[in-house]
């Protein structure tokens, strides 16, 4: 029987065991000879918070995928999580793609210029179309953000199958699909299959996501062909919700703060060979110290990162249930896992003052209740900060939004057929080569046209040689790779980076960190990005820039002064 019939009640605990990696039953193994493909996508999860990758929170299961695959120290993502999914299906440059920025933040002088259109544009094509059109089953659950309209949703862009979160975020438990919310226009929107549907409130949204999922890969169970299936979870994106029996197992466990849970973290990164011996994180940056903070204020913040603990740990049991499932039916052994979080973890102050969407007063009309013992309910809305989230990107700088290592380096690895295991892969590596390592795994080649329109070549790289541990990383030394959004800027050229963070004029929050000059950081000795070395590598500085400026007039990226001037449509 399909899950979607049979989804476990929000308030039920789901099984936590790990999966072992054995291989299926006898007699169930898939047929296919072209591999089937899961990648998994976290929502704002930080680049320690993984037991694999240094954490304390139980992600057995996780773990179990990672340990036994290849993780990747060097993964980048886009600052946050919009631009990452469209390079993710791309494997263009998201100002490409046709989210140059956010939308929510997007300048209403921007609305007209190519690729900032705010959707997935159809000078791509997605990696579902051309694995639909290459014989694939696909199949989606989970956070979109890719466009909101029927004709820029998963099921205009290559899902057999899909059941979407349109916008950025939602309610875990559902809470926001009532009149109040509505009203406000501050309620998430879901389609199943193209159509507008409403979220079962009370259930949790990794709960949901994995039961839908499951309930596609169950009711295509006598299809031949290989599935690609895209998982992408809200968890553990602000507001900080999760089960009350999750939030438990964390109870007491972060009331030391943020420095000793920032230090125990990178000693275990060390114990796991992921950083030097010698690293020292990058100095916090805008976070009261701990022991400044009031007996309430203490207890206000434990609680809050107690409940994100609890939202990774929720996660990765229904990647457990995702996978166990796979085991049932056989196919895991033909399939690749990919793992990654869209972005960094998010350092903003979301309950102080409360907004949402812009809704003044949101917290009163919209009956929020952000008192410490409400906290992780359906009615609270809260984000978990600075302090926690540069503990959860040491050893780097900063956080989700900047182009620094702290906002766009991740956790990620694969796992399962075609991927040599149990190792560490330390290159640079782009969410762009997602796209084309699929393609590339599935024995297929990027057309030119699809549907009768021109599209843009791959920019990312086959990650394949990666995989068969036949390299570590799949860019030269001189390859320059540039990024920017809320008009901030870097340019990474082998071990060199270079970052320009302006002092104000973003569109995001935390905007006051920048020098408003460019910086340069040597990466292979410095990966905290703590030592500017601009002046004494004045000749490596200008040539990044002008490389950066190569990027930027290639892809067309608005900067302050564009603003006011949008380029026409083509």
């Amino acid at each position: 029987m399909s899950t979607l019939m049979t989804r476990p009640a929000a308030a039920q605990a789901l099984p936590a065991a790990p999966v072992p990696a054995s291989a299926a039953a006898p007699g169930t193994t898939q047929s296919a000879a072209r591999p089937n493909f899961l990648v998994i996508v976290a929502d704002d999860l930080g680049w320690s918070d993984l037991g694999a990758f240094g954490g304390e929170i139980a992600t057995p299961n996780l773990d179990a995928l990672a340990n036994s695959g290849v993780r990747f120290t060097g993964f980048h993502t886009a600052p946050t999580c919009s631009p990452t999914r469209s390079m993710l299906l791309s494997g263009v440059d998201n100002h490409e793609a046709g989210i140059g920025t956010m939308v929510e933040s997007r300048p209403a002088t921007l609305a007209d210029r190519p690729g900032y259109e705010g959707y997935l544009n159809d000078r791509v094509a997605s990696i579902a179309e051309l694995l639909q059109q290459g014989g694939y089953r696909t199949l989606m659950s989970g956070k979109w953000h890719l466009g909101l309209t029927e004709d820029r949703g998963p099921a205009a862009r290559g899902f057999d199958h899909s059941y979407a979160l349109l916008q950025g975020l939602g309610n875990h438990f559902g809470a926001d699909q009532n009149a109040a919310w509505t009203k406000a226009k501050a309620n998430s929107l879901y389609r199943q299959d193209g159509k507008l549907v409403k979220f079962p409130v009370g259930h949790y949204s990794a709960d949901e996501f994995a039961d839908k999922l499951i309930g596609f890969l169950d009711e295509g169970a006598a299809d031949k062909r290989p599935f690609f299936a895209y998982l992408t979870f809200t968890t553990p994106h602000w507001p900080m919700q999760a089960p009350s029996e999750t939030i438990a197992k964390y109870k007491g466990r972060y009331d030391a703060g943020y420095e000793v849970l920032r230090a125990q973290r990178l000693e275990r990164q060390k114990k796991l060979g992921l950083v030097a011996l010698d690293q020292q994180p990058h100095a916090l940056d805008g976070v009261k110290p701990w022991d400044s903070l009031t007996a309430e204020q203490k207890a206000f913040e434990a609680r809050k990162m107690e409940v994100y603990a609890a939202m990774v740990d929720r996660m990765d049991q229904n990647v457990g249930r995702v996978v166990a499932e796979l085991k049932r039916t056989g196919q895991y052994d033909n399939t690749v896992i990919v793992f990654l979080s869209d972005n960094g973890p998010e350092g903003s102050e979301i309950d102080a003052p409360f907004q949402v969407r812009g809704v003044p007063g949101g917290a009163k009309k919209l009956g929020i209740d952000n008192r410490l013992e409400n906290i992780g309910n359906a009615t609270s809305y809260v984000g978990y900060g600075a302090g926690w989230a540069q503990a959860n990107s040491t050893p780097s700088w900063l956080v989700k939004g900047y182009p620094t290592e702290g906002g766009t380096r991740v956790s990620a690895f694969a796992s399962g057929k075609d991927v040599v295991g149990n190792r560490i892969a330390r290159g640079y590596l782009s969410v762009t080569d997602i796209a084309p390592t699929l393609l590339d795994l599935a024995g297929l080649t990027q057309p030119t046209t699809y549907k009768g329109r021109t599209i843009l070549p791959f920019e990312g790289h086959s990650l394949v040689p990666v995989l068969a541990e036949k390299a570590s990383e799949v860019r030269s030394p001189d390859e320059p790779v540039g990024t920017e959004l809320f008009y901030r800027r870097a340019l990474r050229k082998g071990d060199w980076k270079a970052v320009y963070l302006p002092k104000s004029g973003s569109t995001y929050p935390r905007d006051g960190v920048g020098e408003g000059k460019w910086q340069l950081f040597n990466l292979a000795t410095d990966p905290a990005e703590s030592t500017d070395l601009a002046a004494s590598h004045a000749d490596k500085l200008a040539e990044l820039t002008a490389d950066w400026d190569r990027y930027a007039a290639q892809k067309g990226v608005a900067l302050p002064e564009d603003a006011a001037t949008p380029a026409a449509k083509p």
